[in-house]
């Protein structure tokens, strides 16, 4: 196959897009799981002994459990063992729904968080969780520790209801770079931000993938900016990459170290991006011109964001670099399936 073809054909299949990402179901954890009241940062170790701690039931309110009328800060712990057969697959944590806010760590790392805690608290008790595993985080057919911070301010509290287990999405786009996690992020708009770090004032962090509303953005429509560092690897020796970034509600535009690399929908003029009201269910599949990434240091990618309703931002994974090739196969693959 030419090169010129392979192009071609990547950038068809960029435009295609993804109705809903579809699971499988690897390890219920509905039941026991245990329970203190109180916030300490140290809970989220997995070194922490939480023998003396309650046994509570998820999901369930924990108000139908024993603790009638808490409102405030709880914990909740528990191991859980993958086994090595699940290390092809993109795996991924459900909690189901949670009341009113929560932030999540897999052995000891947070890797997602909805709503936003005191004295800025803002309520995400309609989100479905799902979080993202990062492979570097699991140890297989060994003990992982969730622990889950959650924050109610009244009625029902705790992880209420839905399903409780790790799922495995079904034929994945497995990155060799995952970029999932903390990114820089701040709202508004100026063209010279793509140039910014994200140590300037006015970024702060924020969680990727996740909708900016979760994280203490409620409400916001608008324009909004996410920066990342990474240190490109060898594996960007091999082949022509591509950038994923998931699925963005609603338009964006992704540059790296400053240069834009691709866009869906156009941001100008504002009072037309309505017409790209299904921009929102595509992925977002960037090629990355030869020569633009510089190998063992460190490059930067900016992404602009616009969303006129409902949620908005880097809403749902997968978020890294994969090569070419891998993600030409993926289309094959999914295209045969059909």
């Amino acid at each position: 196959m030419g090169k010129k073809f392979q192009i071609i054909s990547l950038l068809l299949l960029c435009s295609l897009a993804v109705h809903g990402q579809k699971y499988k179901s690897l390890l219920n954890m509905e039941g026991q799981w245990k329970f203190s009241l109180g916030n300490n940062p140290e809970w989220s170790s997995p070194g922490f002994d939480h023998s003396s701690w309650a046994q509570i039931y998820v999901p369930s309110p924990w108000e139908a459990q024993g603790f009638n009328g808490y409102d405030g800060y709880a914990w909740y712990r528990k191991f859980i063992t993958l086994s090595v057969n699940y290390q092809k697959e993109a795996l991924v944590l459900e909690l189901g729904y949670i009341d009113d806010v929560d932030e999540v760590f897999f052995n000891g790392v947070r890797i997602g968080g909805s709503g936003q805690f005191p004295p800025y608290f803002a309520t995400a008790y309609t989100a479905r969780r799902m979080y993202p595993i990062p492979e570097k985080l699991i140890y297989y057919n060994r003990a992982n520790l969730i622990a889950v911070k959650v924050y109610d301010q009244q009625l029902e509290g705790g992880i209420i209801r839905g399903d409780v287990r790790v799922v495995a999405e079904k034929n994945p786009l497995k990155t060799f770079l995952d970029l999932q996690g903390e990114w820089n992020f701040r709202t508004g708009d100026n063209m010279d931000w793509r140039h910014y770090t994200g140590n300037e004032e006015g970024w702060h962090k924020i969680y990727v993938p996740g909708a900016w509303e979760n994280q203490g953005y409620k409400g916001y429509d608008g324009y909004a900016w996410y920066q990342k560092d990474f240190v490109a690897n060898d594996n960007f020796k091999i082949d022509r990459v591509v950038l994923l970034m998931g699925k963005i509600d609603d338009l964006d535009e992704v540059y790296v170290n400053g240069i834009k690399i691709g866009q869906t929908g156009f941001m100008e003029p504002p009072h037309e991006q309505r017409q790209f009201t299904e921009a929102y269910k595509q992925l977002r599949a960037y090629l990355v011109p030869e020569g633009l990434i510089k190998l063992g240091k460190t490059n930067t990618i900016h992404v602009r964001v616009s969303d006129f309703y409902r949620e908005g931002g880097i809403v749902e994974g997968p978020i890294g670099f994969i090569q070419q090739r891998d993600y030409i196969a993926y289309w094959r693959n999914k295209k045969m399936d059909r």
